[in-house]
């Protein structure tokens, strides 16, 4: 079969590979779609920790084409969608519940052979049933959308709040939309790209704005602003310094930060303890989905969440290195590898 394997950093390429092979407790899963992260960008470049040579590939979804003889509930046919994080169920974090944390976490896409490939080796408690009429992109988006809501999770947004979205890639226009349904009453979306804003206004944000204006914090949080004295929740979701620091000048006292995006591994941000201390800003590091994937597939499924126009092309595995070896294109919001594309 073809697969996108990265061989070491820097070094990305399709490949022709052997089938894999399940084991008894297995899913062999042709993929339908696998969505480009930010993360694989970050594997590309060495910014995040993986083991190569690896196929990657974290956002997928597919149909079962065989089972292992220990596999119940799964059929051949089935479409799903898989959680690609591991817990090994085991330590001390995963005992407490904190799977995201798990010392031993293994990951499709990153430690183990993911979904850009044309067939993915899925382990049955990793798989999730998705409705046979889903439309096969949409699937896809079930990890980022899990991700998502665990961010939405700790940020305690309540009907009423006003919320903060920086960055209008896909994680921040989801985000946007999961703000809408818990009932935020002012949805502030920050971008620099014009398309984006527009589309988030499209999608659920009360007011959209651009971070490089030169009134940018007077607009938010002025006298005048959109949210005089700061929001009740800021949500960071483009994982770079500037959006970071914005963070923390944007919350109200009392107010809470929660840090979706991923930065370079080793990148640095400026922050003043007195401020955060006088002001007693609550700052939380929001990782991975823990228990989060079921409830994005039900989301999905159900139609609350508006997907299509958040997907901005589709590729094939031979187009997809030159895709995840690039900067995303002016107003791309996520790119799908649909290996099978006939």
């Amino acid at each position: 079969m073809k697969a996108v394997r990265l061989e070491a950093v820097g070094s990305i390429a399709m490949h022709d590979v052997g089938k894999p092979s399940i084991g008894a407790d297995e899913l062999l899963v042709r993929i339908e779609a696998c969505g480009v992260c930010g993360t694989d960008r970050h594997l590309f470049h060495g910014e995040f920790p993986c083991r190569p040579p690896v196929t990657l590939g974290h956002e997928f979804s597919g149909i079962v084409e065989a089972t292992g003889p220990a596999v119940s509930g799964f059929a051949v046919g089935d479409r799903v969608t898989g959680d690609p994080n591991i817990a090994c169920g085991r330590c001390s974090h995963c005992h407490a519940g904190r799977v995201n944390l798990c010392g031993n976490l293994q990951a499709i896409g990153i430690h183990r052979d993911g979904g850009f490939a044309e067939y993915l080796a899925l382990p049955r408690k990793q798989a999730f049933l998705l409705p046979a009429g889903l439309k096969p992109t949409h699937g896809a988006f079930c990890e980022p959308l899990g991700c998502c809501l665990h961010g939405v999770d700790l940020a305690g947004i309540r009907p009423g709040s006003s919320v903060a979205v920086l960055g209008g890639g896909v994680i921040g226009l989801l985000t946007v939309q999961l703000a809408r349904l818990a009932g935020a009453s002012t949805i502030i979306l920050s971008t620099r790209q014009a398309s984006r804003r527009a589309l988030a206004e499209e999608l659920g944000a009360t007011a959209t704005v651009d971070p490089n204006a030169a009134d940018f914090f007077d607009t938010v949080i002025g006298p005048s602003g959109l949210a005089p004295g700061g929001v009740d929740v800021v949500l960071e979701c483009a994982g770079v310094r500037e959006t970071v620091e914005q963070s923390m000048r944007l919350a109200r006292a009392g107010g809470t930060v929660v840090i979706v995006g991923v930065m370079p591994q080793g990148m640095k941000v400026e922050i003043e303890p007195f401020d955060l201390l006088f002001r007693e800003l609550k700052i939380l590091g929001s990782f991975l989905n823990p228990f989060t994937h079921r409830r994005a597939a039900d989301l999905i499924a159900s139609g609350a969440i508006e997907i299509d126009r958040l997907i901005s092309r589709q590729v094939t595995l031979e187009e997809a290195p030159v895709v995840i070896a690039n900067p995303p294109a002016a107003g791309e919001v996520k790119v799908l590898v649909v290996p099978n594309r006939t």
